[in-house]
């Protein structure tokens, strides 16, 4: 068996197990569909009750790294996680981390507009059909007069999205659904009272454009401009906030 046994203190003994199984999952000591030593067994080599035990696996599976399953052939198994619920599990991190901790708005910026800039020369070279069509979609639905503010904001993100999916690389597009999903309702919630919807759908319908010629560096150029207006809006709003105050 590929788990360390060994190092457990009295304190936090089923986080200490739980970490010790993880830690065995992620350096490939325990593979998918694995099966995890039984709850005795378990029990009898960390020292602890199969109570502990159990909560460790229930740990374990709350972050969806083990599956359970009845009957004889039942146990505990390394699950194979999906992109789905990587996904869920990164926006959710992401959104927690960037609303509980004091990150300056320009630093969310900076790292957004970054690694979405990463994914244009491979969005404008291997974009298709269906990735320009969402794009094209989503800026006639920002470009209605009757759109509230909170179908503007998605219909941003939902633009976005298709720019980094474009790029046809699945880990890319992960990484970038955290950000964009993570950062940019932030972004969105700070600065719509202020945004011209005009313009920020003109700039879409440019790097639309952009892709669609495969033009990466006018890409890039209004991607720079897109980011420059969005730090621009915040400048504003402190201007206006700091007047009022």
């Amino acid at each position: 068996m590929s788990i360390a046994y060994d190092g457990i203190n009295k304190e936090g003994l089923s986080t200490q197990i739980a970490d010790a199984i993880r830690t065995a999952i992620m350096e490939g000591r325990l593979v998918v569909e694995q099966r995890l030593p039984s709850e005795n067994e378990l029990a009898e080599r960390f020292g602890v009750s199969r109570a502990t035990v159990r909560e460790a696996l229930k740990r374990l599976a709350a972050q969806n790294l083990i599956r359970t399953q009845r009957g004889p052939t039942g146990g505990a198994f390394v699950n194979r996680l999906t992109w789905s619920e990587a996904h869920d599990a990164l926006v959710t991190t992401s959104t927690l981390l960037i609303g509980m901790n004091d990150i300056p708005f320009e630093d969310v910026v900076e790292a957004r507009f970054t690694l979405e800039a990463a994914c244009l020369p491979l969005a404008a070279a291997r974009r298709e059909d269906k990735h320009l069509e969402v794009m094209r979609q989503e800026i006639a639905q920002q470009r209605m007069k009757d759109v509230s503010d909170e179908d503007f904001c998605a219909s941003d993100v939902r633009f976005h999205r298709a720019l980094a999916d474009a790029a046809d690389n699945p880990v890319l597009s992960f990484q970038m659904a955290g950000v964009i999903e993570s950062m940019q309702p932030l972004m969105n919630m700070i600065t719509y009272r202020m945004r011209d919807r005009t313009r920020i759908a003109a700039l879409h319908d440019a790097l639309a454009d952009a892709v669609d010629a495969k033009k990466a560096r006018a890409a890039l150029k209004v991607l720079n401009e897109l980011s420059s207006y969005t730090l621009e809006l915040m400048a504003a709003r402190r201007n206006a906030r700091a007047t009022t105050a």
